[in-house]
Parts: C-alpha cells; sequence; structure tokens
C-alpha cells in the first residue's frame, strides 16, 4: 500500500511538471502580449491551433516524401515559425495597429471575433475530421526519442522535450528583458507608452515584435502538442481557457506569475485526475478564484502608475 501511494504521489508530480511545461510555452505568449499592448488576447487560441494544424500537414508531406522519421521534428518547428511570422504580423499590422488607445473591453471584443473567424477559416482548410501526426508505418514524434522510468513509471522522453522548450523560453525572455537593449526598451513601453514615445522609443515596431513572438510562441505550443492528441476543430477554445487561468493567478502581463501559475495549475489538474477526476476542471477554477480572492490582481501583480 504505501509502495502504490508513493508511485501515485511521484505520477502527480510528474504530470504535473509536464502539463505546467506545456501550458507555459502557451501562455507566457499571452502574458507578453498583455503586459506590453494591454489586449487580452482570445484569438491566441486559434494561433495555437493554426500551429498544431500546420504541423499535421508538414509532417504528413514529410512523411510522404519517405525522409527519416526524425526530420519530423523539423516540421514541428517550421510550423510554429510559419504560423508566427505569418499570422502574427498580420493580425497586428492588418487589424491590431488601428486599434490602439481604445478600451481594452473593445480589444477583448475584437480579439474574440477574430477567434472565431480564424476558427471557421480553419475548418474551411483541414476540414472537421480529426488529424494525426503520423507516418506510414504509425511512427510518429511523440514516440520516436524513446521513454524514461521514474519510480517504475515509465513516461516519454518527449516530455522532457515539453520542459526543455519551456525551461528554455523562460530563460531566453527573462534574459531578452533584462539584459539587452530591446529588452529594456520593450520594459520602458510596458511601464509608460506615452513616455516612451516621447523619448523617441518606437512603440509601434515594439508592438509588431511582441505580437508576432507571442504569436510564435502560441504556435510552439500547438505544434508541439500535434503528435500527442488527435487535432480537431475547436482545440484551441479550451487551450485558451486554462492559459486565461495561468495568467489570471500569476498577474497578467508578468513572467514569473505566468510560470508560477502554469505550475500550480498543472499540479491541480493532475492532483485532480489522479485523486478525483470528476472534479478536474472544477478544481483549477476553485484554485483561481482563491487566488483572485486573495489577490485581485494576481499573485506577481506589480504597482501600477498613478497617471496625473
Amino acid at each position: 500500500m504505501g509502495a502504490r501511494v508513493v508511485s501515485q504521489f511521484i505520477a502527480v508530480l510528474v504530470d504535473g511538471v509536464v502539463y505546467a511545461s506545456w501550458l507555459f510555452i502557451i501562455a507566457v505568449g499571452l502574458t507578453l502580449i498583455y503586459g506590453v499592448m494591454k489586449i487580452l488576447n482570445i484569438a491566441h487560441g486559434s494561433l495555437y491551433a493554426l500551429g498544431a494544424f500546420s504541423a499535421v500537414s508538414l509532417s504528413a508531406a514529410w512523411f510522404s516524401q519517405g525522409y527519416a522519421a526524425m526530420g519530423s521534428f523539423a516540421m514541428l518547428a517550421l510550423a510554429a515559425v510559419l504560423v508566427g511570422l505569418v499570422f502574427g504580423p498580420l493580425i497586428e499590422r492588418g487589424l491590431l495597429q488601428f486599434l490602439y488607445g481604445k478600451d481594452e473591453v473593445v480589444l477583448v471584443l475584437v480579439t474574440y471575433a477574430l477567434f472565431l473567424i480564424l476558427e471557421d477559416f480553419i475548418k474551411l482548410v483541414w476540414g472537421v475530421d480529426p488529424l494525426f501526426v503520423q507516418g506510414p508505418n504509425g511512427e510518429t514524434p511523440y514516440g520516436l526519442l524513446g521513454n524514461f522510468e521514474v519510480a517504475g513509471l515509465t513516461y516519454p522522453n518527449y516530455n522532457l522535450l515539453l520542459l526543455g522548450v519551456a525551461v528554455l523560453t523562460g530563460l531566453v525572455l527573462t534574459w531578452s528583458l533584462n539584459s539587452t537593449r530591446s529588452g529594456k526598451l520593450l520594459l520602458a513601453v510596458i511601464h509608460d507608452r506615452e513616455v516612451s514615445a516621447a523619448l523617441g522609443i518606437n512603440v509601434s515596431r515594439t508592438y509588431f515584435v511582441t505580437f508576432t513572438i507571442g504569436a510564435f510562441l502560441a504556435a510552439v505550443g500547438g505544434a508541439l502538442t500535434a503528435p500527442t492528441v488527435s487535432v480537431v476543430t475547436g482545440m484551441g477554445a479550451e487551450v485558451i481557457v486554462m492559459a486565461f487561468a495561468v495568467v489570471v493567478i500569476g498577474g497578467l502581463g508578468s513572467l514569473p506569475g505566468a510560470a508560477l501559475g502554469a505550475l500550480i495549475v498543472g499540479m491541480v489538474r493532475a492532483a485532480a485526475v489522479h485523486y478525483a477526476p470528476e472534479v478536474e476542471l472544477f478544481s483549477i477554477y476553485f484554485v483561481m478564484a482563491a487566488v483572485l480572492i486573495a489577490r485581485p490582481k494576481g499573485l506577481f501583480s506589480g504597482a501600477e502608475v498613478r497617471k496625473i
């Protein structure tokens, strides 16, 4: 009995960390966009879905040519890059730049409308049937890396890839924001857009780069998810809800908050799945409500600058 309890506890820890890694990759793009642009981007979920569907298409094209299965990882990366570089600039330059300065509620409604449009676009391009990242002989990136064992439990090494990408993403963003000139300019825009513009900072370009990076991170999450699930229409809706829970718990616009929020949500979900699966979804919202009661602006909310 004791060994079983320990094994289940370890399973909760491992599953929680893996789920948190996946959530952080997605949520950090959302919190970056809000931190800089003050846009609660509901279309972030559709960018995630576009990354997943693009990964399916590019992987299928790769496998159809009879190339080495390991090359499918390059297709996952290429899918994220293409979605980020195409849809990020297209949305920011083609739509959002005309709405800066509007009320945040207006921007939420616009991104919600964009979410609906992109969901229909996905249905038109890829149809409504489930799709899979899988080669002609059943090979998939999820199983190509082998497995590892923890306390007698077997996990795919693909989970370590998710963890590595999440850690690398957090480190690169932290270093970029705190140790580079571009990062310091970005922090200036975060604190005060008007003063930054008056000092000569190109705020428009900052917004453009920020949204493109955020779109890319959403697509990375989708591309890495594609080999692990059936890729279906509507998958972006569930993801954006979970990502919102992460950034709300951590504090809107906070990078450390996104990391902590993802870890909390990941651990709570894993514990619920193993010990009380009937309350899995409720448990996440219960934690979010509890955090907001104690800290209405999230765990890492900073002091707001009062303008006079």
